[in-house]
């Protein structure tokens, strides 16, 4: 069984960390998309355009990747395109045959993610919205939810038996797990080696509270948490009539201070990736914001 514990204090400042973000070169080609990412000094990316048993393609990433010291954090399993239009990856959809379908795709990215050697294989554990493949229902909280979740966790990871990626379920404020403890009771009942834990601090960040006590937020997180981490999100949080918006690292609340000094001792494997935002100057900037928090804070980079 796997234990509910705290992690370890990993010794010595010199842990380095890896930042990581999407990149806007137009080119399909492994070795150019890796010379990019370091170009713009990231140590991790996600990964590049590739399937699942194209063994030749995905020998070329790796490679590619390996001589700019690039590591590829995530294999993104939210959803996939068809008839030009976005179908989310939704493990708990009500339409059975739907629901079949999002298992089929997830199992597909994990078996790519475990190829390329990606750090894991990254989804949200669905809903039971019938419209909204990640909207709000208040089944989403039930016994019943993580049961479904359990199961769909283990079928997952034992269909692909992954030797070196995880697979992973991001933490939402609107279904399970959404909370470090939700997902420490989910790490024990799943009990399987190929289950890690994902991070994104900005989704459990839901009233007052919790915002402008984030660091305190974060550092329970990664107590919980930080042995099983095998990827972290980079955005902000700033408050706006009545709700919170994300936005660019640096404009907003979350005590990066503490995120990246937490990540360095508990997870320093996990590398933090820079998302959901619009342009190369808006990732610039959240990128150099980033940077100069960790050189603030003692915290070095790959």
């Amino acid at each position: 069984m796997l234990p509910i514990v705290f992690a370890p204090l990993l010794r010595g400042a010199e842990q380095k960390i890896r930042l990581g973000g999407p990149i806007f070169l137009k080119s399909d080609d492994p070795v150019e998309l890796a010379r990019e990412h370091r170009r713009l000094g990231y140590g991790a990316a996600y990964c590049p355009t590739a399937k699942a048993g194209d063994h030749q393609r995905i020998e070329a990433i790796r490679r590619a990747f390996a001589a700019e010291n690039v590591v590829i954090a995530e294999v993104g399993a939210f959803g996939y395109s068809k008839d030009g239009a976005f179908h989310g990856a939704n493990l708990l959809d009500p339409d059975p045959q739907r629901r079949r379908d999002a298992l089929a795709f997830v199992e597909e990215r994990l078996a790519l993610a475990d190829e390329v050697g990606a750090r894991n294989c990254v989804d949200i554990a669905g809903s039971y919205n019938p419209r909204q493949w990640d909207g709000p229902d208040p089944r989403n909280l039930s016994k019943e939810f993580f049961d479904a979740t359990v199961e769909n966790c283990r079928r997952i990871v034992d269909a692909v038996k992954p030797k070196r990626a995880k697979f992973t379920i991001e933490m939402m404020g609107w279904s399970l797990p959404d909370s470090p403890e939700s997902y420490a009771r989910l790490l024990k009942a799943v009990d399987r080696g190929g289950f890690g834990a994902h991070v994104d601090i900005c989704n459990i960040v839901m009233t007052p509270q919790l915002y402008y006590g984030n660091a305190a937020l974060i550092e329970t997180t990664f107590h919980a948490l930080g042995q099983w981490v095998a990827s972290c999100h980079a955005k902000d949080l700033a408050p706006v009539r009545g709700h919170f918006a994300e936005t660019i690292p640096g404009r907003g609340g979350i005590d990066y201070r503490a995120y990246l000094t937490n990540i360095r001792r508990f997870a320093p494997e996990a590398p933090l990736m820079l998302e959901h935002l619009r342009t190369p100057e808006e990732y610039e900037e959240g990128k150099q914001y980033i940077l100069r928090t960790g050189r603030d804070a003692g915290v070095e980079f790959v």
